[in-house]
This record gives structure tokens, sequence and C-alpha cells, in this order.
């Protein structure tokens, strides 16, 4: 994975990448373009929503970004998708890679015993939780993936309950990321600055 979000969709092919990744990552960015939607005051007044549901419903676009997620991806053991868009990416870029994935669920939607952490948002707290059974991710080298990278808040809580279980969180992958919230610093401050963040396209 690499840190190169932010590049203007381009036919030109990028240092360091093949060919595939090259166009996904510019079918990509050209299918949020072309179908994302915002929505004001969403969740809460002041709040600007990116809705990329309108992206993964395309299935061009949908293929283009689980390509783009991917890229530069090495020796990754689990997915792990943050509640809920998370999860649809999660599935789709663990099969990609081969490996299996794993849901980070909102607090109160898994049976006991769970890992649990609580965190602030930039609208109020919410929590998250991962089965505390039957799964052990301990030494495992964890992909977390989310749709939108905002303030960072949601990343660092998931990825510090997956160290809590044992897991080594090795990268973060996401199809865009909100300029100018400070969601970079956030991870680089929560869950350390040489932690590999990679946005498929910025807003």
């Amino acid at each position: 994975m690499s840190d190169d979000a932010g590049i203007e969709t381009s036919t030109t092919q990028e240092p360091g990448l093949d060919e595939v990744t090259t166009r996904a990552l510019d079918d990509a960015r050209t299918a949020v373009d072309e179908h994302a939607r915002t929505v004001p005051d969403f969740p809460a007044p002041g709040i600007t929503f990116k809705d990329l549901t309108p992206v993964l419903a395309d299935p061009a676009g949908l293929a283009a970004i689980v390509t783009a997620l991917t890229h530069r991806c090495r020796d990754i053991d689990l997915v792990a998708g943050i509640d809920a868009r998370g999860f649809l990416l999660g599935g789709a870029v663990a099969r990609q890679l081969q490996v299996g994935v794993l849901a980070v669920r909102k607090g109160g939607k898994l049976p006991p015993p769970v890992h649990r952490i609580g965190y602030a948002l930039e609208y109020g707290s919410s929590s998250l939780e991962i089965p505390a059974s039957g799964i052990d991710i301990t030494g495992q080298r964890v992909l977390l993936v989310d749709d939108v990278l905002a303030t960072g808040g949601t990343v660092v809580a998931a990825g510090d309950l997956l160290r809590r279980a044992g897991a080594e969180v090795v990268g973060v992958a996401v199809i865009m990321e909100l300029d100018g919230l400070g969601g970079r610093a956030t991870i680089a401050d929560g869950l350390g600055a040489d932690l590999s963040v990679h946005a498929v396209t910025t807003d």
C-alpha cells in the first residue's frame, strides 16, 4: 500500500504500479466522481455525509475499487471491515487477497463474549466490538478497510480494538479521504506514524 491519496484521475501509469492497478485506480476515481452522493447535515447538523452506496452498486465501479484498495498489499492474514460499509468492501477485498474477513461491529450487535472499545465521534460517541471467542487473531497481520476516512477516530478505535485482541494492524485502506479533517494525523497519533494509510481518492 502507499500514501498516494489525492492523485488526480489520469491515464498515466503511476511509478511502481502495474498496468492493471493503474487502470483500476483511474476507473475507481472516475466511478466515485460520477456516482458518489453528497448529503448535507447528516447524520447531524453541520456534518456533510459522503454516500458511496451508488458507487458500490455499479458493477464496474465496485470491481475497480476493490482492485484499487488491494494494490501494494503484501503479507496480509486477515481483512477487518468496519461497520457498516466496510463489511461490503472487506469481504470483496479479502476474497481478492485470498484471506479471511472479520466484521468490526458497532456495540450491541454481537452476542457475548466480546472485545469492546468506546470512542468519541465528531458528532457524539460510539463503541466497536469483535468476538472474544471462536476467532483467534493473535499475531495475525490485519488490513483495516472502510469506505471513508474523516477525522480518523473510528479507524483508531478499530485498530486499538484489534491490537488489544492480539492482532498486528499493518495498514488502512479506504475509498475516500475527506481533506482537511486530520484523519491521517489522528491515525498517526493513535496507531503509529509508520502505519500505511491508502486512500483511492480524496475530497
